[in-house]
C-alpha cells in the first residue's frame, strides 16, 4: 500500500505538564486558514484565585495557549473556546473508558491508545493528562462532545459511533497541530449515509486494499462501504450454493468476514450488491440457458430472462446465502440498465417477456411491470433476514400497474439513461434518495464515454447533497429526504489504473465528500486551505 496516503497517522508523543485551571467560555473565533501560521488571538488568562489564608497566596494560573478549533476532516461544526493552556499528550497519558461503558467502548479506547502509543484503562478513573471516553445517551445519532478542560480530554457520544468520531477528531488534531485547544466541540453529521461504493466485479481488489480503504473511511467519519461484486465481467465472492459462478480471482468468505469485522469496528456498514436483472453476465457464463434473447434470438448483454423461473431461483439462492455473510442493515438490489427496457418497443422486441407480464399482472401489464415485480420479489426474499433494500434510480419506473416497494431507497446516479426520471419525481412520491450523481461522484477507470475523473476541488466547491442530477440542486424543501452521498468507483476499463493509482485518485475526492456530507453548508476554508488541512491530518 502507499504509505503516502494509507499508513496510520504518525503522532509524536510530547511531554507536557498541564496545571489545573478554571476555563472561561467565550465566543468561538472564525476558523483560520489551514495554511495560516498566525494563531487566533488568545483569550485573557483567568484571574488568580484568592486564598482564605493570607499567609498562603494563590498560585497564578497557567498562561493560556493559542485557541483554535481542532483541525479535522470533516471540520467540526461547533467550537466554544475557553481560556487555558490546552492539552498535549504526556508520557503518562492514558485512554480511559468510563466504568459503565467498559465493554461498549473497549474497541474505541484500545484503537486510540494504540494509535497514540499510550496506555489503555478499561473502567478506570481519569486523571490529569488522560483522554476519557464515555457514552451520554440522548443526543443525535453519531453525535459527540469533545471537552478540553482541567488538563484532560473528555469525549462523550450519544452512541458508540459518536464516541468513535470524537476519537477521530482527537487523532487528526494531534497529527495536524500536536495539541488541542481549551474549550468544547459539539459535532454531528448532517447526513446519516456517507460512503464509498467499490466495483469489485470488473476489477478484483485485494482484501488488504479494501481494509486499508475501510481504515481511511473510518478516520473521515464515512459510514457505508458498498461492494458491487457481481457483474458481466466477474463474480468476486466465494459461494457455497453456486460455486460455478465464482470468478478465479475473488474474495474468500474468510476475507469478507475479516473486512466486515474491521468495518464494524470503524462503525461502517458493508452493503453487498448483486445487480439484477441486468449485469448478470458472470452468472450466465455458467448458466447460458438463463440468457435473455430477443425475437430474433439475439442475446441481450448481461440481461437474465426474468420470464424463466430458474433465473429467480439462482439469484434468490445467492441473495439468501450472502444475507448472513453481510450482517448489516442494507442490501443493494441493483435494477439498472435492464437491456429489454432500452428498446424503442420492448414488447415487440421481447414477446416472451411481454406474455409473461400479462399472465402475471393482467392485460395492461408491460415488461417494465415484470421488471418491477422482479425487484419486489427479490426484496421479499431478503425481508425475512431483516434487510432494508436499495436500488438504482433507473430500476424504479414511472407509471405501470406494478409499483416498486415504497420503502426502497433510491440511489440516484444519472439522468442520462433511457427512461431516467428527474430526481424530483422520486422525491415527490415521498421516496428517500442517496446522492451518487455521476456528474461529480463517479470515478470510472479509464474515463470511458463522457466520464472524467472527479476532483476533490469540484466536489468541495460545487456539489452538495441537493445536487442529484447534473449541476442543478433540487429545492431545499427535499433536504430531509436526501440521506447522504456516495463516491462510486467503477472499473469499466479495469486495467486503466492499478489499485495504488485508484487510492491516489480517490484521496481528495473522499475527503471532499466527507466534508460535504458531514456539513452540507458552505465550508469555512477555501479549497487550498482545505487541501492543506487534508494533507496535515492524513
Amino acid at each position: 500500500m502507499m504509505s503516502q496516503f494509507r499508513g496510520p497517522l504518525a503522532i509524536a508523543a510530547v511531554s507536557l505538564t498541564v496545571p489545573l485551571i478554571a476555563t472561561v467560555t467565550q465566543s468561538a473565533p472564525s476558523a483560520p486558514s489551514a495554511s495560516s501560521a498566525t494563531p487566533a488571538a488568545s483569550p485573557k488568562p483567568a484571574a488568580p484565585a484568592t486564598s482564605a489564608a493570607p499567609s498562603k497566596p494563590a498560585k497564578p494560573s497557567a498562561k493560556p495557549g493559542p485557541t483554535k478549533a481542532p483541525s479535522a476532516v470533516p471540520a467540526v461544526q461547533d467550537y466554544d473556546a475557553a481560556s487555558g493552556p490546552g492539552w498535549k499528550p504526556q508520557r503518562s497519558t492514558r485512554v480511559v473508558v468510563a466504568p459503565d461503558n467498559s465493554r461498549a467502548l473497549a474497541d474505541e479506547g484500545k484503537l486510540l491508545a494504540q494509535e497514540l502509543k499510550r496506555g489503555f484503562s478499561a473502567a478506570g478513573s481519569g486523571r490529569a493528562g488522560d483522554i476519557e471516553l464515555a457514552l451520554k445517551p440522548g443526543g443525535a445519532p453519531e453525535s459527540y462532545t469533545l471537552t478540553v478542560r482541567d488538563g484532560r480530554v473528555r469525549v462523550t457520544g450519544a452512541d458508540e459511533a459518536g464516541v468513535f468520531y470524537g476519537t477521530r477528531t482527537v487523532k487528526q488534531a494531534l497529527a495536524a497541530d500536536g495539541r488541542l485547544s481549551e474549550g468544547v466541540v459539539r459535532d454531528k453529521p448532517a447526513k446519516p449515509q456517507r460512503g464509498v461504493m467499490l466495483d469489485t466485479a470488473r476489477k478484483h481488489f485485494s482484501a488488504d486494499w479494501i481494509e486499508d480503504t475501510v481504515r481511511e473511511m473510518g478516520d473521515l467519519k464515512l459510514n457505508q462501504l458498498g461492494l458491487h461484486f457481481s457483474d458481466d465481467q466477474g463474480f468476486r465472492i466465494a459461494s457455497d450454493s453456486h460455486p460455478e459462478v465464482v470468478s478465479q480471482q475473488h474474495l474468500t468468505k474468510a476475507e469478507v468476514r475479516r473486512i466486515v469485522k474491521l468495518a464494524e469496528s470503524r462503525h461502517i456498514t458493508v452493503i453487498p450488491e448483486i445487480d439484477s436483472p441486468g449485469h448478470l453476465g458472470a452468472v450466465m457464463d455458467a448458466h447460458p440457458e438463463l440468457q435473455l434473447r430477443d425475437a430474433q434470438g439475439v442475446p441481450a448483454r448481461g440481461a437474465v430472462d426474468i420470464a424463466n423461473p430458474d433465473s429467480a431461483r439462482i439469484v434468490d439462492d445467492l441473495l439468501s446465502e450472502y444475507a448472513g455473510l453481510f450482517p448489516g442493515r442494507y442490501v443493494h438490489l441493483g435494477g439498472d440498465e435492464y437491456q429489454a427496457l432500452t428498446k424503442r418497443n420492448p414488447e415487440a422486441s421481447y414477446p416472451g417477456l411481454a406474455r409473461e407480464a400479462v399472465r402475471k399482472y393482467g392485460p395492461n401489464a408491460k415488461i417494465q411491470d415484470l421488471a418491477t415485480g422482479w425487484l419486489n420479489d427479490r426484496a421479499a426474499t431478503l425481508r425475512p433476514h431483516g434487510k432494508s433494500l436499495k436500488a438504482w434510480n433507473d430500476g424504479l419506473h414511472a407509471g405501470g400497474v406494478v409499483k416498486a416497494d415504497q420503502d426502497r431507497e433510491v440511489e440516484y446516479w444519472t439522468g442520462k439513461e433511457i427512461g431516467a426520471r428527474e430526481p424530483q419525481e422520486y422525491l415527490s412520491e415521498g421516496r428517500k434518495l442517496v446522492n451518487a450523481n455521476d456528474e461529480y461522484l463517479y470515478y470510472v477507470l479509464g474515463e470511458p464515454n463522457t466520464f472524467t475523473y472527479p476532483t476533490g476541488r469540484r466536489i468541495y466547491e460545487s456539489w452538495t447533497p441537493l445536487v442529484l442530477r447534473g449541476t442543478t440542486p433540487v429545492p431545499a424543501r427535499y433536504a430531509d429526504q436526501i440521506l447522504g452521498g456516495r463516491l462510486a468507483i467503477w472499473c469499466d476499463l479495469s486495467n486503466a489504473q492499478t489499485q495504488e493509482q485508484v487510492a491516489r485518485g480517490i484521496h481528495l475526492p473522499m475527503r471532499a465528500l466527507a466534508q460535504k456530507t458531514w456539513d452540507s453548508g458552505k465550508p469555512a476554508l477555501d479549497w487550498e486551505g482545505f487541501k492543506a488541512l487534508a494533507e496535515r491530518t492524513g
